[in-house]
């Protein structure tokens, strides 16, 4: 044996880096970047990992990844992306109430078992109408683009009225648009020809109907052959392609909204309730206020069972007031964006990593999960933020620049790129004053910025990023040895699990370095 080999009997294990609680109550505020996370052991495959998480109280999704209310980041099109993908979208405030209702109804009817609310129509509507209730109601198909998908016609053009028969895309699609005014009784696919299923079916029974049959739709009649709700075959398409979708009680997406903590955001709730939201977001820079204790309460006391994400906050004393107040989920962040500088000119907030860890840390003898909004800008990120306690990360620069982000593409310098802005620029606050309350501005004579505009590099489409997304947020649990998120956080908070602070040059040497060039792929 070498004789620098020592031997004299067992040796204990020395202990590698330090549990979080040492890390993040050291004085300093660290963000993702100034540690990592020391592997653990490895007994199961990437696959096996479990990243069911608790978004609230009593909402759960299948993926940790929510999609930031921003008018650049989420409308309809980003949260039914998000939602079929296992996440959940929250829909911006930055516009009407009724355009922002709309938008929940859009993603509320993508995807549903029985459909107890369809457009209905009567045998005197005409083909025009027809056109109007797509543009309205956004029918889809499971890429995306408009398309008629089937309208019941019933005798009094309503739900529980004898159904006469139904409209599809066949009926109507090469139709010229001299005789879009022609009544819907003239050009529909008769009762005669239809296949129907009885009330008290089963959803599985008439699946397997829908699917025998080969039909876009099935409508549910009664004994008086009423119409009572409606099946679609785009829908069955839909949930075998998306397992991980996020789904309520009826079979329908999940979706949620902001709103702000003004009198006039109250008319909005309003809306948002009538329009099926699941949950609202009290968007604001500082949540720590008495405008959105108030909202709270007042949220908990005329809808009780509408779930409730306030913020944002950063430290266990901003958290206890809003946990005090009835919130069912806290969203952790300030100034950690990409497009803040909220720390910049306000000289307020806290790096992220420290603010996540002492939130939840906090929270969770309450029971209330936390999210971590904001400094996400790798999959690693969203691993990190999960090992520090928070249940989902959210996300608006990771995720602007997706084709089903808001906005319109155009080249600079031969790149493709989309815009993206924080919620406290100029150029969103003179948007709309929604943008403005949400940092206390929407009175100033003159505005103080805390946010700015830039542009993003084109990512392609959410169905394919995020899946990206949940496949390295695995093999992350998986390096780090934990087979689901519930034991990724017990594991962190028993010890277990062990960090390590990372100087300049540690960081340096983690990324990539020492190359003349190179092509970042990551999907």
């Amino acid at each position: 044996m070498a004789d620098y080999l020592i031997s004299d009997g067992p040796t204990p294990l020395p202990q590698d880096g330090c549990p979080a609680s040492q890390l993040f109550n050291g004085g300093d505020g660290l963000t993702y970047n100034d540690f990592l996370i020391l592997p653990g052991y490895i007994d199961f495959t990437a696959d096996e990992v479990d990243l069911t998480c608790a978004l609230t109280k009593n909402v759960t999704l299948k993926a940790p990844i929510v999609s930031s209310p921003m008018d650049t980041v989420t409308e309809s099109g980003m949260a039914i992306a998000m939602a079929l993908c296992g996440g959940i979208g929250i829909i911006h405030h930055n516009c009407t109430g009724e355009f922002q209702a709309n938008e929940v109804k859009k993603v509320k009817k993508y995807e549903q078992g029985f459909i107890v609310d369809p457009v209905v129509m009567g045998p005197k509507h005409t083909v025009k109408d027809v056109f109007q209730a797509k543009s309205k109601h956004g029918f889809c198909d499971t890429e995306g683009g408009p398309k008629i998908l089937g309208i019941p016609i019933t005798e009094t053009g309503a739900l529980g009225s004898k159904l006469l028969g139904i409209i599809t895309a066949r009926d109507i699609d090469f139709l010229p648009q001299e005789k879009y005014d022609l009544p819907l009784h003239a050009v529909m696919t008769k009762r005669e020809e239809l296949v129907v299923a009885r009330a008290n079916v089963t959803l599985k029974e008439a699946n397997n109907l829908l699917q025998t049959a080969k039909k876009g739709k099935l409508p549910i009649v009664n004994d008086k052959d009423e119409l009572v709700s409606l099946i679609s075959r785009t829908d069955l398409k839909k949930h075998r392609d998306y397992p991980l979708a996020s789904k309520d009680a009826s079979k329908q997406l999940l979706v949620g909204a902001a709103i702000g903590t003004r009198e006039d955001d109250k008319d909005r709730l309003e809306l948002l309730v009538q329009a099926g939201v699941d949950v609202v977001v009290l968007d604001s820079s500082q949540g720590n206020s008495v405008y959105q204790v108030n909202m709270i309460r007042y949220i908990k006391r005329n809808h009780p069972e509408l779930q409730v994400i306030a913020g944002n906050v950063v430290t266990a004393g901003q958290a206890k007031n809003l946990i005090d107040a009835g919130a069912d989920a806290l969203r952790v962040g300030m100034g950690s964006g990409s497009i803040c500088i909220t720390q910049e000119v306000m000289a307020v907030g806290r790096p992220q990593g420290t603010a996540v860890y002492k939130v939840a840390e906090y929270a969770r003898h309450f029971g209330v999960p936390v999210i971590a909004d904001g400094g996400i800008t790798t999959v690693g990120h969203i691993t990190k933020c999960l090992a520090l306690g928070a249940s989902a990360g959210m996300m608006g620069s990771l995720l602007a620049g997706t084709t089903e982000a808001p906005g319109e593409y155009f080249f600079s310098d031969g790149v493709r790129l989309k815009k993206y802005r924080g919620m406290g620029s100029l150029d969103a606050m003179e948007k709309n004053k929604a943008s403005a309350s949400r940092y206390f501005s929407e009175h100033d004579k003159l505005k103080v910025a805390q946010g700015v505009s830039g542009s993003i590099v084109d990512k392609g489409s959410v169905h394919k990023f995020v899946p990206y997304l949940i496949a390295g947020i695995q093999h992350g649990c998986q390096d780090i040895g934990a087979r689901s998120l519930t034991e990724l956080r017990e594991k962190m908070y028993s010890g277990e699990v062990r960090f390590e602070k990372r100087t300049p040059s540690a960081q340096m040497e983690g990324s990539v370095h020492s190359l003349h060039s190179y092509e970042k792929r990551l999907f």
